[in-house]
């Protein structure tokens, strides 16, 4: 056999193996059961995400968000989590500002981290232009700015995730791992058998090992492991902007249904992006009709019906750390 071919035979072997044992059970939940995180991006952006965040958890059934620490609404999303301190709340660690006509900008300032500003000194508006200007160092400079100002609101984080999957770029996760371990705080990361990733982009089985292995070392430092994440209704746009309310429900939960349909037995992250979209959010951006679809999906005794028939059991961030806690 050739010695590429023994690699990638190896490689599947191995990743079969961790795979046996999906990460929900390894914090002992029931074996072959489907346990999710549902959980709001962007919270802080503007007072229409933060009115869908919410929304979302407090009247719908999502059950953890993340806080855009560099944005202006920061302030009142974080007096709302003091009066409600048991709802889950990270950082969303966040390195690009990718709208036009509303902009943010690096939190630890332009001398310690010149390459994370482009040239209206606000963040790069895409991933592919962080990567190429800023270095490890300074992604890892600006991330613990942006945990010292959560904290310093009074509020310890759940978590740590990543706004468009900036940290996940091979150039930056070891430093996004890194912070996690160091400050003690769980991070988002997929280390089990990532099946709905598998779907949406092409794994090689490298990269399939690479993500077995950080998990594997996210574990072994007392943090807990999702098995699989997913972030597509994002793209479940609605063809008619002018849709109605009830069809946008109707939509959304749908595909959410569809969705866990398809999601196999672990421990999976979905990503969603609420807001409650006032005529002013469209100047910000044109997401409007598919975050507030999925905050009615959110919101839709239909989907939750489907949950509770299909025994799925929603948990959170900080159940997720307790368990990891009563682990030996």
């Amino acid at each position: 056999m050739k010695p590429v071919l023994l690699l990638l035979t190896l490689l599947t072997v191995t990743v079969a193996t961790a795979q046996d044992i999906t990460y929900a059970e390894k914090l002992g939940f029931p074996k072959g059961k489907k346990v999710i995180v549902l959980h709001v991006d962007d919270a802080g952006m503007s007072y229409e995400a933060n009115r869908g965040t919410i929304r979302a958890t407090e009247e719908g059934i999502a059950t953890s968000t993340s806080v855009m620490m560099p944005c202006g609404w920061v302030p009142q999303f974080m007096t709302y989590l003091k009066q409600h301190p048991t709802l889950d709340a990270g950082v969303h660690l966040t390195l690009t500002s990718e709208w036009d006509n509303y902009r943010w900008s690096p939190l630890a300032g332009k001398p310690t981290v010149p390459g994370l500003h482009d040239e209206q000194g606000a963040f790069w508006h895409s991933v592919a232009q962080v990567v190429e200007h800023a270095t490890p160092d300074e992604v890892e400079a600006e991330m613990r700015v942006q945990i010292a100002r959560f904290r310093a609101f009074g509020i310890e984080p759940t978590h740590l995730d990543s706004h468009m999957g900036t940290l996940f770029e091979p150039k930056f996760i070891e430093r996004y791992v890194k912070v996690g371990i160091s400050e003690r705080i769980p991070i988002l990361f997929p280390g089990g058998h990532a099946t709905l990733i598998k779907q949406v982009a092409k794994v090689e089985a490298a990269q399939q090992q690479m993500l077995v292995m950080i998990g594997q070392q996210l574990w072994k430092a007392g943090l807990p492991v999702f098995d699989d994440l997913d972030g597509t209704s994002y793209g479940w746009a609605p063809q008619n902007a002018n849709v109605s309310d009830a069809e946008l429900q109707k939509i959304k939960t749908d595909g959410f249904i569809d969705l866990f349909n398809r999601i196999k037995p672990g421990l999976t992250y979905i990503i969603m992006h609420c807001a409650d979209t006032t005529p002013t959010f469209g100047q910000i951006t044109s997401s409007g009709p598919t975050r507030r679809g999925d905050m009615l999906a959110m919101l839709d005794p239909r989907l939750k019906q489907y949950i509770q028939q299909q025994g799925i059991i929603v948990t959170t961030w900080r159940e997720l750390a307790d368990r990891r806690k009563a682990v030996k």
